[in-house]
């Protein structure tokens, strides 16, 4: 066992690491599946408006609507759009899409027209299941062939056909990637892919039949999604839907459901941490952060306030999963921790800080009809370019910075989060953003969108001797923008783009 990887302490007496298969249920219907005949009586999701549904209810449900989607003609390999607020209506739809063999395209509930037309124009889906009316509008005047429902699927009942078949190299979900820079790209995962990632933190983090999950994540993320509610579903677990992120009703849903476990983004910590009711996250098991990085002075602070070391993990929308903190061990606050069970994870190049190249079962096969962008993304090995940029600090990788949000000015290199940390250093700077802004002379200018803690009244010019007294001079920011707010995908992800698009 010297040899072991850091999570195999966490496997059942017996299991030997070596033979871990993150593939033998086939898909996560099939894993759900065996649990229901398990146990078809045992909770498993509990909505706001329904309340508690067994896994036999919420597979019968799956059931029938697969029939509806069977009746009116939809095959495997034919793409759904799912697009709605968390409830056990979508779930069962999102089940029902997967027990069928279709492909899901998630789509953010925020979506405008214009978004909603680049995914239907590129994904080209058969089926629609969209909440809100007018989004259903939109699609069904830009593709007036496809079939457009609410998340009840309110058609026609048919015959359940044969459920549950999808092998691990089927496709079971297009997933946009966020689009942070330039239009989003559909990653296609197989069954095979998302199974692998929620086994991985399975095993990972101890998720067994007795936990249970406090969900406020959106369910069109790969954090809601891919690992909230599929790894809910293979581990044979159970999730308190909170469909819209609230302090008061997170904490009622940890206390009041008795819940173990709870997945957040910084965002949301950030919120929680503010609450007089902070404490309540002492009760939970395990808390997860990640989606984006985590403060480590709100890290330490959680920590004060609850006892709990949040574990910082890292995944992609490509990837699923890949990277955590250790259940057991040293959670160390500003890292990611290690691979998790099946992923190869490396540096490209030899230097200390390099782009983090992966490969393993998690990771997706090529982007939907984009065999350019596909082979630009993997080597002649399979190893996929993340474009994140990353350090091994003592065996705990450490994310630095995109590789596409670097800036070169004066022929230097700038990671923005190098600077970020800085700025956050100070007393009076709440949240920062740093980009690169074209400049004839440098190439690029380093600019800070800086949005003040409360009370501070720091001007521009001694934030920038603040920095230039702890970086390298040419990585400082030679403009300061105060801002209301830094603008924000839906999963708290910073939209560079539209932090310092023209002058102040």
């Amino acid at each position: 066992m010297a040899n072991a990887p850091w999570w195999a302490a966490h496997l059942p007496e017996g299991t030997a690491w070596q033979d871990v298969d993150l593939l033998s249920a086939r898909s996560i219907p099939a894993a759900f599946a065996s649990h229901v005949a398990a146990d078809g009586d045992h909770a498993v999701l509990r909505d706001p408006e329904r309340g508690w549904l067994t896994r036999g209810e919420l597979e019968r449900d799956s059931a029938s609507i697969a029939g509806r989607l069977w009746a009116a003609g939809l095959r495997a390999g034919d793409r759904v759009l799912c697009s709605a607020s968390p409830s056990a209506e979508l779930v069962a739809a999102h089940l029902a899409a997967l027990r069928l063999g279709l492909i899901v395209v998630p789509a953010n509930t925020a979506y405008q027209q214009s978004e909603f037309a680049h995914l239907v124009g590129d994904a080209r889906p058969a089926a629609a299941v969209i909440e809100d009316p007018i989004a259903r509008g939109w699609v069904s005047r830009q593709a007036p062939g496809t079939i457009v429902v609410g998340p009840e699927v309110d058609l026609p009942d048919g015959p359940v056909p044969l459920l549950d078949g999808a092998t691990p190299g089927d496709p079971a979900m297009l997933a946009y990637t966020s689009g942070t820079t330039g239009r989003p790209k559909g990653a296609v995962l197989s069954h095979g892919n998302l199974l692998a990632g929620v086994e991985a933190v399975r095993l990972a983090w101890r998720w067994t039949g007795e936990d249970r999950l406090a969900l406020a994540l959106p369910l069109f993320h790969m954090h809601g999604l891919g690992v909230g509610l599929h790894g809910t579903l293979v581990a044979g677990a159970s999730a308190v839907l909170v469909p819209r992120f609230e302090p008061e009703a997170l904490f009622d849903a940890v206390i009041g459901e008795s819940a173990t476990l709870f997945f957040g983004v910084p965002t949301m910590y950030a919120r929680l941490a503010a609450s007089p009711r902070v404490a309540a996250l002492g009760r939970l098991r395990l808390c997860v952060s990640g989606s984006a990085p985590l403060d480590p002075a709100l890290h330490r602070r959680i920590g004060a306030a609850t006892g709990q070391a949040v574990l910082e993990r890292y995944g992609m929308t490509e990837t699923v999963m890949l990277v955590s903190n250790p259940y057991d061990g040293e959670r160390r606050a500003g890292t990611v921790g290690w691979p998790l069970p099946g992923v190869e994870l490396r540096l490209a190049g030899a230097a200390d800080e390099a782009e983090i190249l992966v490969r393993g079962p998690n990771v997706f096969s090529g982007y939907w009809d984009r065999p350019d962008a596909t082979a630009e993304a993997f080597d002649a090995d399979g190893w996929f370019a993340t474009g994140d940029i990353g350090r091994v600090d003592n065996g705990y990788l450490r994310i630095v910075g995109r590789a596409k949000e670097l800036i070169i000015t004066g022929g230097f290199n700038v990671y923005p989060r190098e600077v970020e940390d800085v700025l956050l250093a100070h007393p009076g700077v709440a949240e920062a953003a740093v980009v690169g802004v074209p400049s004839a002379e440098w190439g690029e200018t380093v600019v800070a969108a800086v949005v003040r803690a409360a009370g501070d009244d720091s001007d521009p010019d001694a934030l920038i001797a603040w920095c230039r007294e702890r970086l390298a001079r040419f990585k400082c920011p030679r403009e300061i923008r105060f801002v209301e707010a830094l603008p924000r995908n839906a999963m708290g992800k910073v939209l560079r783009d539209r932090v310092a698009p023209g002058p102040p």
